[in-house]
């Protein structure tokens, strides 16, 4: 799984938290996470790609939540960062080598096939059962405010990190 879907589970929860209509840019987002800006922002090209934000442009631009937070669930943002392929891919390695089986032994899937298969559907399940609202839900009651004034104050705070002609 790549390390940017950890970063853009947790800027959808960060979204999920502003008031309605609010928007966040990619740099304020980075400066709250201290991450790569550039870097950020084409990946939350990925999430507006797949219809999980809305980007809108201008000085009051940024990223908003295309959907109500309960409409959007973890696994579209997972899918939408790493796709929707399988991370267990069978080649049928027990029809190969010293070991190999004869084809009539091998007519059911491989066993070890089937239980990834099983692992990767419940995992799906699960993340498809669990929705941004239902993140912003379990959070303290405080800290949706909390997280709207420390964003906030990413505006105009100096980037967290040293940029390439620094000292």
């Amino acid at each position: 799984m790549p390390v940017s879907t950890e970063w853009l589970l947790h800027c959808a929860a960060t979204l999920a938290q502003l008031d309605a209509g609010s928007t966040a840019s990619a740099a304020q987002l980075a400066r709250y996470y201290d991450l790569p800006a550039p870097y950020l922002a084409k990946q939350l090209q990925a999430l507006v790609k797949a219809g999980v934000l809305v980007a809108t442009t201008g000085p009051t631009g940024g990223f908003r939540l295309a959907q109500p937070a309960s409409e959007i669930t973890l696994l579209r943002i997972v899918e939408a960062v790493g796709g929707t392929s399988p991370p267990y891919v069978c080649r049928e390695i027990r029809q190969q080598g010293q070991g190999a089986l004869p084809a009539d032994e091998c007519q059911n899937m491989c066993v070890l096939a089937e239980k990834m298969t099983e692992a990767h559907e419940a995992w799906r399940r699960s993340l498809a059962g669990v929705s941004l609202a239902d993140i912003v839900a379990s959070l303290p009651p405080t800290a949706p405010a909390r997280t709207r004034s420390r964003l906030t104050s990413t505006i105009s705070a100096a980037p967290s990190r040293p940029s390439p002609s620094a000292p």
